[in-house]
């Protein structure tokens, strides 16, 4: 017998945690995909950020596989650490460097402010990590009729990203069964584009955008590219809430190529829209400004030091991106850079920006705008229609980013701490940036493989981005068993 069950990222996109069973009874053994946190208002168990539980039975877990770092999928791991989980962190090497770095920030904000508690649980965390490079097999268990090993292949997704191949074996009973984690979009920079399994009897993919593409790469430069022109024009700040890792990085690279571009060319006297139409400055415009004047500043310690561990990991680059270094740049550290750290810095970089007329760019955690940095500049900067609000990435239901996304357009108002604030500042998405697969990319990814799966389950996502992925995957590939699984019961196995 080998089964899959969910125990997140079945209602929506957040709290990522998977498990492949093998064997029943006292035989029963099996590995975890992921462990991570919930949040907005993704449903399941009631889930949200407050909901950090491990209220599945974990004693037959043998070892938990980690796809990626990112928060919504290994949020959870102190706490599966703390339900008794004593089994190896088996992750590709780049996510090894990082996820003590991310599980540090996650266990400040939410766990506990105790050093010596968070230098304990971070050292554990480092003791059972187990680096397995990109393509080799790595044998979690071989014992009495029963065999577990899995390979990770690269997403494309965030640095260090991978799919998992597990090959499973009960008995006579084979099976290759792989999960996608978060797959990335193609032509993405730094990252090379995922490449199809070569075989997968069993497929979990996600589906954060099944029911769109995005914009190809060259269109949403353009957009970004005007969207700084409206700054550098109005004398503005672009301010662009920031998930640390992957969005970030990819950002500040097509920040630098642009620079590096159009470097001392002037911007015209007329700004133009996202859609390249061009409209009136506001007064106080300055058209002297140049490319060259554009000031970037990133203002997250945590975006600022996986920035760094990009910089120091470059041969996980892609070609593109490497062919850039040997041309002398530097496209994660160039002049026109800043990093804020300290708070006292923070506060007084919202102070100059929301009373200067000087063109900037600020990059802030948190992504969805649920905390962090970026509050204090949405606070500051929400009123004015000289600044922008630039979403590149995901925005859960029920977070300040997806309200201000929906209701600024229209000039409503998020409340932000308890209190209510207006939207007269232009909002924008350029999804391209989102570091996830859209719809064509997914079913490319699927349609891959030598042989269609024969099931595939549909997960992270909303209900309407699974039903139409859904309703693609039937469409392509009547052979299989297509389903959107449901949230594991305690201890039970997923149901249709």
């Amino acid at each position: 017998m080998i089964s899959i069950s969910h125990h997140g990222a079945t209602k929506g996109v957040t709290g990522s945690c998977h498990e492949l069973t093998l064997g029943s009874g006292a035989r029963k053994s099996g590995i975890l995909i992921d462990c991570g946190l919930f949040q907005g208002q993704d449903e399941g168990r009631g889930a949200s950020a407050s909901d950090l539980s491990i209220d599945f039975p974990i004693d037959h877990i043998r070892a938990l596989v980690v796809t990626h770092v990112h928060i919504d999928h290994v949020g959870r791991i102190p706490y599966l650490l703390a339900a008794g989980f004593d089994g190896p962190i088996i992750c590709s090497e780049p996510s090894a460097i990082m996820l003590p770095e991310i599980l540090e920030d996650a266990l400040k904000i939410g766990f506990t402010r105790d050093r010596q508690l968070i230098d304990r649980v971070l050292g554990l965390i480092r003791s059972r990590l187990v680096p397995v490079p990109y393509g080799q097999w790595h044998s979690v268990f071989d014992e009495e009729g029963q065999s577990l090993a899995v390979r990770l292949q690269r997403a494309g997704h965030i640095l260090g990203s991978a799919y998992v191949e597990c090959d499973a074996r009960v008995g006579d009973s084979e099976e290759r069964i792989v999960f996608s984690g978060d797959l990335g979009a193609p032509h993405a920079p730094l990252l090379p584009a995922p490449e199809s399994p070569e075989r997968a009897d069993r497929l979990v993919i996600e589906s954060t955008y099944g029911d769109k593409d995005h914009e190809d790469r060259e269109t949403r430069r353009y957009r970004l590219k005007a969207v700084l022109e409206h700054a550098l024009a109005d004398g503005g700040t672009v301010l662009v809430p920031a998930f640390s890792i992957g969005r970030t990085q990819e950002l500040l690279y097509e920040i630098e190529s642009l620079i590096h571009e159009f470097a001392d060319s002037p911007v015209a006297g007329a700004a133009t829209d996202t859609h390249g139409r061009s409209r009136t400055n506001n007064k106080g415009s300055d058209p002297s400004f140049t490319w060259e004047s554009l000031e970037i500043v990133v203002d997250s310690p945590l975006a600022a030091e996986f920035t760094r561990i990009y910089r120091d990991l470059k041969p996980f680059w892609d070609a593109e991106a490497s062919e850039v270094v040997s041309q002398g740049r530097h496209p994660l550290s160039f002049e026109q850079l800043t990093v804020i750290n300290s708070h006292e810095d923070h506060l007084n970089a919202v102070e100059y920006l929301a009373r200067s007329h000087r063109p900037c760019v600020v990059l802030a955690g948190s992504g969805m705008c649920a905390g962090g940095r970026v509050v204090n500049y949405l606070k500051a900067m929400l009123g004015e229609k000289r600044n922008d609000v630039l979403f590149v990435g995901y925005q859960a239901a029920g977070t300040p980013g997806r309200d201000i996304l929906n209701y600024g357009p229209r000039g409503g108002w998020v409340e932000l701490d308890g209190e209510r604030y207006d939207i007269r500042a232009r909002v924008h998405q350029v999804g391209g940036y989102s570091a996830h697969a859209g719809q064509s990319d997914l079913l490319r990814f699927v349609q891959g493989i030598p042989q269609a799966p024969k099931e595939i389950r549909v997960v992270h996502g909303d209900q309407e981005a699974k039903a139409a992925l859904l309703a693609k995957l039937e469409g392509l590939l009547p052979e299989s068993q297509t389903l959107i699984p449901t949230f594991a019961a305690r201890g039970t196995k997923s149901q249709r």
